[in-house]
């Protein structure tokens, strides 16, 4: 077995668990804050947005740190840190005797990511160009899918073993991806004796400074999009299926029923990307997910809304696969992880924004409106990507195969 496709296997496990670490606390969070001792339901609302949006803010900050540590020490030396890092933070959590210690513990975790940052940079360079596509759309289905499912699978431990088994099974599951990433990841890395870069300086050496840019937001609407509908998702289907029972079990399938799309997708579309070119998979899922979201706000029952959910998988899986091909062949070796850093930053941004655009835009204008800002947003983007990216390309006659 090729090198690439054997550390395509373990980056796959590591970063889907790494996306369950990351996004399983969301359902527990509130039940966990209130065990431990925060009785004021306001406080356990204000403390529970805190302690999730953290997390995320922090990561945004680190991950082009980490990634810049990748490209000067290697991608596996980030690969265990992170991996270990987070099996031992979140580990505690389960053990944390107040609502404090745990947004701490939650700070140092989004302190210490960076395993999605590492294996997207060491696949995308040891990849070669004919399989780059499907080797990274088979990648972004794992943290996709982990962020996805992460929710259920959080409910689902909380509701058999209890609430601080949550993050001792994650935790768990972390430390194996640690010993998988130990035993099996292999890498030839030469350290380049380099003087440290400034961001500006690195930036200078980015050669197609618009197309970046462009991609860092296209990555930032594509998690916006994917997580507005969070802080909805119970109340909606609680709507929709009128107080029936097992409300959050459902809501949990339907929000995770992107994330199965998703896996099947992903791979599929990041090898079309190959062959077509990136921007033109960009460009045409951009605009078939802003549709999608639209019949979502008018759905008269649950099954309806996982349908669309599920296509919305479809769509969307083409974005992220084709977003880190596009940014790998503009992107000079060197500086490849620190500039997937800062589209990681954009992605963790994004999963902060989406749910706080989700949770005040249905509070202030409806729930249904929430799709339709989404949808908007998403089309915006596609117009942007048409004339930055796609009409670009074709004019000058560059074909993305051979950027």
């Amino acid at each position: 077995m090729p090198i690439w496709k054997r550390n395509l296997i373990v980056c796959w496990f590591g970063m889907f668990v790494t996306g369950i670490g990351m996004s399983q606390i969301a359902p527990v969070l509130p039940l966990y804050i209130n065990q431990l001792g925060v009785n004021n339901t306001a406080l356990v609302t204000k403390l529970s947005g805190i302690a999730f949006g953290i997390t995320f803010i922090i990561s945004a900050i680190f991950s082009p740190i980490w990634g810049h540590a990748a490209d000067k020490f290697g991608r596996k030396p980030m690969l265990l840190r992170a991996s270990l890092g987070m099996a031992v933070v979140i580990g505690i959590m389960g053990f944390a005797p107040n609502v404090y210690v745990l947004i701490g513990l939650r700070l140092l975790q989004g302190a210490i990511t960076g395993y999605g940052t590492a294996c997207t940079t060491l696949i995308a360079t040891q990849t070669d160009r004919e399989n780059a596509g499907f080797a990274l759309g088979t990648l972004s289905t794992s943290s996709i899918a982990g962020s996805l499912l992460g929710p259920v699978i959080g409910g689902l431990i909380e509701e058999n073993l209890g609430l601080r088994n949550v993050f001792f099974v994650t935790g768990a599951l972390l430390f194996v991806a640690f010993i998988t990433t130990l035993l099996f990841v292999k890498e030839s890395f030469v350290k380049e004796e380099k003087e440290v870069m400034s961001f500006k300086e690195v930036w200078n050496l980015i050669p197609e400074k618009s197309l970046t840019i462009t991609m860092f937001v296209t990555f930032f609407i594509l998690t916006v999009a994917m997580y507005s509908v969070e802080p909805i998702i119970t109340v909606y289907v609680n709507q929709l299926i009128k107080n029936a029972s097992h409300v959050a079990l459902i809501a949990g399938v339907t929000f995770s029923a992107s994330g199965f799309a998703n896996i099947i997708a992903a791979p599929r579309l990041g090898r079309l990307s190959d062959k077509i070119g990136a921007h033109k998979v960009i460009l045409v899922s951009l605009i078939a997910t802003s549709i999608i979201f639209i019949p979502q706000a008018f759905v008269k029952n649950a099954w309806q809304l996982m349908g669309l959910r599920f296509l919305l998988g479809l769509t969307i899986g083409g974005l992220s696969p084709s977003v880190n091909i596009m940014i790998k062949k503009i992107t000079p070796s060197s500086l490849t992880g620190r500039v997937f850093g800062f589209n990681m930053s954009a992605g963790y941004l994004g999963v902060f924004g989406g749910s706080v655009l989700g949770g005040q835009v249905a509070a202030y204008m409806g729930m249904k409106y929430v799709f339709f800002i989404t949808s908007s947003l998403l089309l915006i983007n596609a117009v942007w990507v048409y004339f930055k990216v796609y009409k670009r390309l074709n004019l000058i006659g560059i074909a993305d195969t051979e950027m």
